[in-house]
């Protein structure tokens, strides 16, 4: 109650500088960031009486649910959450107002198993790199995180030319569900996304030297309906009172 209280506080000031009244906030969104984005919109929702509508799909990529995708078809949007380079390559375009952009949180890459299945040891490069030559296959994501393990982090290990017959980029589906439907021995996506899906162990991130984040940001499209209210949605994911959610879920907010 105490939370639910402060957050009415936050965005009933939001509010009053804005005079903004109950409005269909219309919101598209890619992985990383969905598991906190679901437990913070109805409380979002109950404090403004605002209702949230939203769209998931990739960051990039030319898949039909992907984000740059649905704008393309003009598919209603107020509020976009997205990896950070892919909104600023929007912003760029014209096509994001440049001062809404807010950084909202780092996400870190991780590593998941079939659930039971043996973990390997990923503490240094070299022990993740004979995980690899010793796995009989590899599951990426279209995103952020696969185009990193895909282009940069096999080649940084010297066995691009081995994994291109066992590792396998997968397109819009999470890579947590073909590993746990045993399409994948290992798979590679952000801690966030591999967080919420059944039947896979997170053996846990990346090394060090090899650990790439990925930026979530958000920001209001130029023909955005509402929005004055999309700003309020942004101003609460971005607040001190989501902090320990969107940690909660594998990322590090971002200026806590």
């Amino acid at each position: 109650m105490r939370h639910f209280i402060r957050l009415v506080v936050l965005v009933g000031s939001i509010a009053i500088g804005s005079v903004v009244s109950a409005a269909d906030v219309h919101v598209m969104i890619s992985g990383g960031f969905t598991a906190a984005y679901k437990e913070l919109v109805p409380q979002y929702e109950k404090a403004t009486g605002h209702h949230v509508v939203t769209a998931y799909g990739p960051s990039m990529g030319e898949t039909p649910q992907a984000i740059p995708m649905r704008l393309q078809r003009g598919e209603p949007a107020d509020v976009l959450i997205m990896v950070g380079y892919a909104l600023g390559d929007l912003i760029d375009k014209g096509k994001v107002a440049k001062d809404s952009r807010v950084d909202l949180a780092d996400s870190p890459i991780g590593v998941a198993v079939k659930a039971g299945a043996p973990k390997p040891d990923l503490s240094t490069p070299e022990t993740l790199k004979q995980a690899l030559l010793h796995a009989t296959s590899v599951a990426y994501s279209d995103s952020a995180s696969g185009v990193y393990v895909g282009t940069e982090m096999f080649a940084k290990l010297g066995i691009a030319d081995v994994m291109k017959d066992k590792a396998r980029k997968i397109p819009a589906t999470p890579v947590g569900e073909i590993v746990a439907h045993g399409e994948a021995e290992l798979g590679f996506q952000q801690i966030s996304e591999l967080k919420p899906v059944a039947g896979i162990d997170i053996v846990g991130p990346l090394p060090a030297a090899l650990q790439k984040l990925t930026v979530f940001s958000a920001g209001v499209p130029i023909n955005a309906q509402q929005p004055a209210a999309g700003k309020e949605l942004i101003a609460f994911l971005s607040s001190k009172q989501a902090a320990s959610t969107v940690k909660a879920s594998g990322l590090e907010p971002k200026g806590q």
